[in-house]
């Protein structure tokens, strides 16, 4: 192993990696005007937590905030080496991870799956919120099972949430990762509640095409908000 890749994968860079992208993503967070809509979701979400808040990849960076301070959270984080960089960011937010992958197809037994899963339920069983990028890894903006399946098995919930700022950096990789930059307008657009009840095949292949259709939607309607034009990454 290089010089380099062993600094990369030490736990000292990587917590003062995780600490420094933290406290990046709050002066990002405090210092861009920001637009809720609906303006009323915290009130109308009262009677419904925990939810599982539906994201795409590469545009969870701003997540955190939209937690208040009486809501107990979650997210799914990867095991990988960029995963363990993001738990510590995270947890320096107030936000517990739970670390695992979604799967193609809800294959569920990949990169830690299964227990990941029941971790998940688990939380939700606790009175946790669950936040978790919708779209399975190198497969970008495109849903897959996992989120249902976790909504139908908890009978929670699922609410489409997308943040974004108008000041930011957009990177050429497949999940089309954004960084908002500060001193700009920020958007938080949350969906309509997706409830899964318990069914199979073709019925749940339905319920996995509204997750991604709401996605789209408060992604679309985020920048529409920033910066008056639509874009949902594709």
């Amino acid at each position: 192993m290089s010089l380099l890749k062993r600094v990369l994968a030490s736990r000292s860079f990587q917590k003062a990696f995780g600490v420094a992208g933290a406290e990046y993503l709050r002066l990002v967070w405090k210092t861009n005007r920001l637009v809720l809509e609906p303006p009323e979701i915290y009130e109308r979400m009262k009677s419904e937590f925990p939810i599982i808040i539906a994201m795409w990849h590469g545009q969870h960076f701003l997540m955190p905030f939209v937690r208040r301070p009486e809501h107990r959270a979650k997210v799914l984080v990867s095991r990988h080496r960029d995963g363990e960089i993001n738990a510590i960011a995270a947890e320096r937010l107030g936000v517990g991870t739970i670390r695992g992958s979604g799967a193609h197809f809800g294959e569920f037994s990949r990169k830690g799956g299964v227990g990941a899963f029941m971790e998940m339920l688990a939380a939700l069983e606790q009175g946790y919120s669950l936040a978790l990028t919708a779209d399975v890894p190198k497969v970008s903006r495109v849903a897959g099972l996992g989120i249902v399946m976790l909504a139908r098995a908890s009978g929670r919930p699922i609410l489409p949430v997308a943040v974004v700022t108008s000041r930011r950096i957009e990177l050429k990789n497949w999940d089309r990762t954004t960084i908002g930059l500060p001193f700009g307008r920020a958007a938080a657009v949350a969906g309509d509640l997706i409830r899964v009840p318990e069914v199979d095949g073709d019925a749940l292949e339905t319920y996995r095409k509204q997750v991604e259709e709401g996605i789209n939607y408060v992604t679309r309607r985020s920048y529409e908000i920033v910066d008056g034009r639509t874009n949902d990454g594709r």
